[in-house]
């Protein structure tokens, strides 16, 4: 298979992760499954899936399969007992003291690569067809985000984060089927996408902590309904 065509089938492996809403650490199907399903061979399908653990999307476990986020550092059991100790305003005091240095950072060492997928996964976004596939977008978003900063430490407390606010029940009442055309996260993504590509260390963070702190106003007053 020539190199644009496993790009292309990498790509469609994030558009498929970002369409079936997996949770954190959710098992992917066998790779035999997903070598029928996309009508690809299991040698290309395995090099397109090195490619989405390198940046972090999946990792994979011999005898055990594939799975969605990066190789957990905490043991799950240790990630679920976090989450029963904190609610969700803490889940986002610690979003707000990580994500916006994240972004920070991101500006700073982001390469041309990871800037074209944070604005394509910015418009997937927006492209979303329901919520739970826009949530399942929006965290891939973030993903990109603290994954552009090529810290691996702050990776890895990225993603121990990410997995105990998905221990949470938020349980939101939605209105909608779908985000609205003018859902407040559309232009506050490309707030920080575009801060990213101009290397504005300052405005990304701020730009990413005026959007966290937008949701957290969102959130939790609908929680307390």
């Amino acid at each position: 298979m020539a190199e644009s065509s496993e790009a292309a089938l990498a790509q469609r492996l994030r558009d498929y992760i970002a369409a079936e809403g997996f949770d954190h650490n959710e098992r992917l199907p066998p790779e035999r499954s997903l070598a029928a399903a996309f009508g690809v061979g299991r040698a290309p399908l395995r090099r397109a899936l090195a490619a989405l653990e390198r940046e972090g999307l999946i990792w994979r476990h011999v005898g055990r399969g594939t799975f969605i986020g990066a190789r957990p550092v905490l043991n799950m059991d240790d990630v679920a007992y976090l989450g029963g100790l904190v609610s969700p305003a803490q889940v986002m005091e610690a979003r707000l003291a990580l994500e916006p240095e994240l972004a920070r950072i991101a500006a700073v060492r982001a390469t041309p690569a990871d800037i074209e997928e944070l604005r394509a996964r910015s418009r997937r976004c927006v492209e979303a067809g329901d919520w739970r596939s826009y949530e399942a977008r929006d965290n891939l978003f973030h993903h990109a985000v603290a994954g552009a900063a090529r810290n691996k430490l702050l990776m890895h407390l990225f993603e121990t984060l990410n997995v105990v606010r998905r221990t949470i029940v938020w349980a939101q009442r939605r209105e909608t089927q779908r985000p609205p055309a003018d859902h407040f996260s559309f232009a506050q993504h490309e707030a920080i996408v575009a801060a990213i590509a101009r290397r504005d260390a300052a405005a990304a963070a701020a730009a990413m902590r005026a959007h966290i702190a937008t949701v957290r106003e969102k959130v939790l007053p609908a929680l307390s309904r």
